[in-house]
């Protein structure tokens, strides 16, 4: 596979280098198709500009909106912030100045008119539309959509929040791989860590202590401080995630992954 694209501008007969590293995977263009991005940067190359294009560049979603929601364009709606994991998922905050305009129903549109677009260029990117708010406990709770929170702990110190959710919510704020809580943690800049509301059991789940007898001590507390405490808040994220947020090394991960699947398999 090309490392590059090399795409010619008919209306300045510039040429515009598209890196595969700027492309969202599954992106695949042949001759004369036509290509949408964003200007990321423009180097100089033996006294010629070389101007390197994006699709996966945060400005690039910002500019699609612009497009397609009219709002955005003349300045009612105002984008507060954009994090993505490119041809995956993305979160956007936004927030209007007139309070007769929902921005998230306005970026939206009647039946998803407005975000489908979006959608089908970024090769179905899951977008999340949500409402920015100064308050960090409720933009938090927004942030984690699709997820109900039931309450939330900040450490405005540490900036770590504890969020705790009914057991059926656990895995749609974590989402798949982890994406759901990366991006929150980021649109929020905020370090969240998600926990099951003890108020409410859940028999189909099965708390860390029950693995005592096959795991140890310390390793169970790892996982504990990342807010996970059930055999399947753990099986959420990804071995990718798991060997990212806490100290454990990969051998361990995949050990803990096999002990958890078995027992559901088993149950």
């Amino acid at each position: 596979m090309k490392r590059e694209i090399l795409i010619l501008d008919d209306a300045t007969s510039n040429e515009l280098l598209l890196p595969r590293t700027e492309m969202i995977r599954g992106d695949y263009f042949k001759k004369g198709d036509m290509v949408r991005a964003i200007i990321k940067k423009v180097e100089m190359k033996n006294n010629n500009p070389v101007i390197i294009i994006s699709r996966t560049d945060n400005m690039f979603l910002a500019k699609l909106m612009e497009q397609e929601v009219p709002e955005v364009e003349d300045g009612l709606i105002t984008i507060k912030k954009i994090v993505r994991l490119p041809g995956e998922r993305a979160k956007v905050a936004v927030e209007s100045y007139d309070d007769r305009i929902d921005p998230v129903g306005a970026c939206v549109g009647m039946k998803g008119s407005r975000i489908h677009g979006i959608v089908r260029e970024l090769r179905n990117e899951n977008i999340d539309i949500v409402n920015f708010a100064n308050n960090l406990s409720l933009f938090i709770q927004r942030a984690l959509t699709p997820a109900k929170v039931s309450s939330i702990e900040i450490n405005n110190e540490t900036k770590r929040a504890s969020v705790f959710l009914k057991p059926d919510q656990v895995s749609l704020a974590i989402g798949k791989g982890g994406s759901n809580i990366k991006l929150a943690s980021w649109l929020t800049e905020v370090e969240i860590d998600v926990f099951r509301d003890s108020s409410d059991a859940d028999n189909e789940d099965v708390d860390l202590d029950e693995f005592s007898d096959e795991l140890e001590p310390w390793i169970i507390d790892e996982l504990k401080g990342i807010g996970l405490d059930t055999a399947r808040s753990v099986l959420a994220l990804s071995k990718e995630e798991l060997v990212r947020r806490t100290d454990l090394e990969e051998e361990t991960v995949d050990e803990i992954l096999r002990i958890f699947t078995t027992e559901f398999e088993d149950s």
